[in-house]
């Protein structure tokens, strides 16, 4: 018995670094990523910054974004709800109410439903909110709690076994599947999740399909876009919500959901602040950097992340119209908090924080603080770009949590500050 279950967790412990070392997007870093950007080129090309401050300009560059990397964001894809079912109404000890309901996007056959998750604290009404999506499914998220597995069944256990669950925490943080929701009810938050992988699946086989099939006039073409406008239907649940405060609302993702994160911004003007936590390349790093996973691999490994026709860019990003710098300023003047970490070269710390440097003119001519000049050491939650940059590699760590907190406790922007940008969707996402 002990050489079986000896021989079990081998093989266990085998297949998880075979999958790490598999998966570009998880890579262990073995180096330092440089913290001297003086000997690097800016991120180019420059912006215009006047240009982008007009609705004309602002629809020209997102134009730019669904025409290259993303596709289109499919403004007038039906979303429907269901009703909030109590899953536990004593969570945490009696602390607040873990709650779930069915968002299904689509119409047809082709429409795809899967579950949002909320944890509302007790007693009390308008609280901010940060909604995330999550890698594992809600049973992970959520351990213990009889909420809605991926087979339509209540959870009944974790998704991984204890081997599995230590291996995972151990290699991608201690918060990469469970939520540490009593940290944001500490904090005065509703956390709400949901699994982006019941949506579309993050399947280079099974997510285009899903996409062709979901039977709007304007279907998304790249997943990143479609667990984007995921956000924004989660947004639509929650704004209607009186436990939320709609005036103070984030949206939270890491890597490949960094990455949705910040185009959910762009597109979404509710929400108020957004966490990219290691986006990486089609995130916050430059396309045109030689360093870290690079564009080009990224579009090789996980095609369906990006447009159809995005490998030409990946090929050759001079290419592109525009670099990620772009992306971070179309969020201006909402805030923007980006995590990195020493070792997750694979990120691309470097680049991230040069067009971080690039875009904070924006944040400025919006009469508003952009990233400081301290260098990637430093750590003030009130920028309007909050730079984070830990030790470690590619995970979400316990020490992330209370650098997540202190940038949403910030003060948020003065109430209808965000209505000075005539955002082309300015009568909400959709």
């Amino acid at each position: 018995m002990f050489f079986r279950i000896l021989r079990w967790t081998g093989l266990t412990l085998l297949a998880g670094i075979t999958l790490l070392l598999a998966s570009s997007c998880t890579m262990l870093g073995l180096n330092y990523a440089s913290l001297d950007v003086g000997n690097k080129q800016a991120a180019v090309p420059a912006l215009e910054i006047d240009r982008l401050m007009t609705p004309e300009g602002r629809a020209e560059a997102m134009k730019m974004l669904e025409d290259t990397l993303y596709g289109p964001w499919p403004q007038g894809l039906p979303v429907s709800v269901g009703d909030w079912r109590i899953i536990n109404p004593d969570y945490l000890d009696g602390r607040g109410t873990l709650e779930e309901i069915d968002i299904t996007i689509g119409r047809g056959d082709g429409a795809r439903t899967f579950q949002l998750v909320a944890a509302f604290p007790a007693a009390a009404l308008a609280n901010p909110l940060v909604l995330s999506q999550t890698f594992s499914s809600n049973c992970a998220t959520f351990p213990g709690e009889a909420v809605m597995s991926e087979d339509g069944d209540p959870c009944t256990a974790r998704d991984f076994g204890p081997v599995a669950s230590f291996i995972v925490t151990q290699l991608f943080g201690e918060y990469i599947a469970e939520a540490p929701v009593g940290l944001y009810f500490d904090a005065g938050f509703v956390y709400a999740s949901f699994h982006a992988g019941d949506f579309i699946p993050d399947s280079t086989q099974l997510a285009p399909k899903a996409m062709a099939e979901l039977g709007a006039d304007v279907n998304p073409t790249s997943t990143l876009m479609a667990w984007g406008y995921a956000f924004s239907a989660a947004m639509d649940v929650l704004e209607d919500d009186p436990r939320v405060a709609t005036n103070h609302t984030s949206v939270m993702g890491h890597s490949r959901h960094g990455k949705a994160a910040l185009l959910a911004t762009i597109w979404d003007p509710r929400i108020e602040a957004v966490i990219a936590h290691q986006s990486g390349f089609a995130g916050a790093a430059l396309s045109r950097s030689p360093t870290g996973e690079r564009l080009e691999r990224m579009a090789e490994t996980y095609p369906h992340w990006l447009a159809p026709d995005a490998q030409k860019y990946g090929d050759d990003p001079s290419l592109l119209p525009f670099d990620q710098h772009l992306v971070l300023a179309l969020i201006a003047p909402r805030r923007l908090f980006l995590g990195n970490a020493r070792r997750d070269v694979w990120s691309d710390p470097n680049s991230s924080y040069r067009a971080a440097l690039a875009a904070s003119a924006m944040w400025e001519a919006y009469g508003r603080p952009g990233l400081n000049d301290n260098g990637m050491r430093s750590f003030n939650p009130t920028d309007g770009i909050v730079w984070w940059m830990r030790a470690g590699g590619h995970s979400v760590v316990d020490n992330d949590i209370p650098a997540f907190i202190a940038f949403l406790q910030a003060r948020p922007m003065p109430e209808g500050l965000s209505s000075a940008i005539e955002l082309p969707m300015a009568d909400g996402a959709r």
